[in-house]
């Protein structure tokens, strides 16, 4: 008991020691493993681990644990791939997913096998197994580096695809590697029953996906057991399909989860959520414990000569191969291909398949008449996959901002403003932002917000930009400013925390409180000078809905504009330099000329013209 305690909370540490560094999550998670696992034996005084996997969980139970996780985990990732935005991300994307899948299938075999001196059946599924990269590898290196919009658009989206599309790879190679009896993996039986596992899985996860789809679209659930039923489904596929046919399980949840992903499901954000959360869970468990169960030969074994020169090939010349390839009618200039060569870390489902895959071809191997070579290279697959992981993590984690740098190719200051909320003024205003040509977003959680904005033809995020979707579905690189406008400035509180990590304090925005407008408290980085709150600058749009301009020259002028009417306007935001726009808040932000204050009128009776600002001027 006390052992999966210490792996939950290792796992979990390990997740927030992630987010508070900013880096992937699976580097924390391995090293903590091993750190556990192998590399404590050198401490103890009788040589054992701190924790050894192998004990908490053994044989046949060992490996459904680790198979229904991998299988939930290749479910969630099939619920993020939704063949429209294949066809929509231009060329790059597309041949990367294609194109670079195939480079690094087929090249990766051949300096597996030349270097390694694998099997060409185990030479092949180490490859496949390294395909993958992942949203949660990539994500981390882009917001801590800021690249510019066509890198991040390609990695991003590379990162989403290549996810279950890579699983699938692999798991159709192991299919056929685990297919023929010994000695047999390419004769006609081998082929069988390749094509028997296919089949079975295929029959499975459409018949699950029509049965679920069915489920949920002719509300035969409760809406409360809609997520946990959907758990239930995906266990019962993976399971009904392994009975169907050995080792075709994970294929069954993959396809389920791609085609629910592809059909017109409400509330489906929900279901990905959950099961994301559940996932989290899972991972953080998962690789502890597979990395506990390492043992240090098998490090030793790969930190030599072959290993480095394997995962020099991989990372130094497949890569940007693939690359070149696949970008050769692309807008992408020769820099930002040097830089999208150099990001390629792999993730987390490589490590969870790896996992999954050394386990049950050891157990297959050593019931079998293999020989000792075939049984050790089955076995190398799961340190050598880490490796490349840990290493690929480490390496471009480090490089990745000096070599951006060097290459001219950060992004430039984003102008973009992203509206938290899209009640009625926050629509009023991204609406005028957008005549400006500034780059707008609204992110809710509320379903009618979210569909007045879509009327109006505003962009939106429907959900909350606190969890780590909303980084994966917002180009940031598009934005540079938080404008909370929420009711609730609890939450607009938080959310300026939150982003101002990814923005800078100095560009996160929120609305006052009404204690903060009675007590006069104009604190730094509060909308519209911190002189109305929700309900206040709502009235005053829908009063007065019109927004009126003028030109200013200086930070002084502005001040002196905001000292002698401050008490007739609203100021709203200043706009320089042709598109960037800035709120006015009490924090002075320096102004060139030809500046133009936007504000609305309080009074209608008020008016403010040239002469009254010249009047204010004379008088200083």
């Amino acid at each position: 008991m006390l052992e999966i305690a210490g792996l939950l909370v290792l796992g979990i540490l390990a997740q927030w020691l992630a987010w508070r560094i900013r880096v992937p999550a699976i580097l924390p998670l391995i090293l903590i493993g091993l750190a556990v696992g192998p590399l404590s034996t050198y401490i103890t005084s009788d040589g054992q681990k701190f924790i050894d996997g192998n004990d908490i969980f053994q044989g046949d139970f060992l490996f459904d644990v680790i198979s229904l996780s991998v299988g939930l985990i290749l479910f969630e990732g099939g619920l993020t791939l939704k063949l429209k935005e294949v066809k929509t991300l231009g060329s790059a994307v597309t041949n990367l997913i294609i194109i670079g899948s195939l480079v690094t299938l087929i090249g990766g075999a051949v300096a597996a096998h030349l270097i390694m001196g694998m099997t060409w059946r185990f030479a092949f599924l180490f490859a496949a197994l390294i395909i993958v990269t992942g949203p949660t590898v990539i994500g981390p290196i882009l917001r801590n580096v800021k690249p510019n919009f066509s890198i991040n658009t390609v990695l991003k989206w590379e990162g989403i695809l290549i996810d279950p599309v890579g699983a699938l790879v692999a798991i159709l190679i192991y299919e056929f590697v685990v297919s023929g009896r010994p000695n047999e993996q390419f004769t006609f039986f081998a082929l069988k029953g390749f094509v028997l596992t296919v089949l079975s899985g295929i029959f499975i996860g459409v018949l699950s996906a029509f049965i679920l789809y069915n489920l949920l679209t002719k509300n035969w659930i409760p809406k409360y057991l809609r997520n946990v039923i959907v758990l239930a489904m995906v266990i019962l596929t993976f399971s009904v399909s392994d009975m169907l046919h050995a080792e075709s399980g994970l294929l069954a949840v993959t396809l389920l989860g791609m085609i629910l992903a592809n059909l017109k499901i409400d509330n489906l954000k929900e279901i990905l959520s959950f099961k994301e959360d559940i996932v989290l869970i899972l991972i953080s468990l998962l690789f502890v414990l597979l990395s506990s169960m390492i043992k240090v030969s098998d490090i030793t074994t790969v930190l030599n000569g072959a290993s480095l020169a394997l995962f020099c090939i991989v990372v130094f010349i497949l890569r940007p191969i693939s690359v070149f390839l696949s970008t050769i009618n692309s807008d992408l200039t020769f820099k930002e291909k040097i830089f999208v060569s150099a990001i390629c870390p792999r993730g987390i489902v490589s490590a969870a398949v790896a996992s999954i895959f050394t386990i049950r071809l050891t157990d297959l191997l050593k019931e079998g008449s293999s020989s000792m070579m075939e049984l050790f290279h089955a076995q190398l697959l799961l340190p050598l996959t880490f490796m490349i992981i840990v290493g690929t993590v480490v390496l471009q984690g480090i490089i990745a901002k000096p070599l951006a740098t060097y290459l001219g190719v950060l992004r430039k200051e984003p102008n973009g403003v992203i509206f938290l909320g899209a009640s009625e003024p926050a629509r009023f205003i991204a609406l005028f932002l957008k005549k400006l040509d500034i780059p707008v977003k609204l992110a809710d959680t509320s379903k009618a917000n979210i569909q007045e904005a879509v009327a109006a033809r505003l962009p939106v995020f429907e959900g909350s930009l606190a969890d780590d979707e909303a980084f994966e579905e917002i180009d940031l690189s598009r934005y540079g400013q938080l404008h909370a406008m929420t009711s609730n400035t609890e939450i607009n509180i938080m959310s300026c925390k939150i982003l101002s990590e990814e923005f800078g304090e100095d560009r996160v925005f929120r609305l006052a409180s009404n204690r903060e407008i009675i007590e006069k408290r104009h604190g730094k980085g509060l909308l519209f000078n911190g002189l109305a709150d929700y309900i206040n600058i709502t009235q005053y749009f829908r009063k007065k809905p019109s927004i009126h301009g003028y030109e200013i020259n200086s930070a002084e002028e502005l001040n002196i504009f905001l000292k002698e009417l401050g008490d007739s306007i609203i100021p709203l935001f200043v706009h320089y330099q042709k598109n960037k726009v800035i709120p006015v808040t009490n924090y002075n932000f320096p102004l060139p000329e030809s500046s133009v204050l936007y504000y609305i009128i309080k009074d209608d009776e008020t008016e403010i013209g040239e002469s009254s600002l010249n009047k204010s001027l004379a008088s200083q």
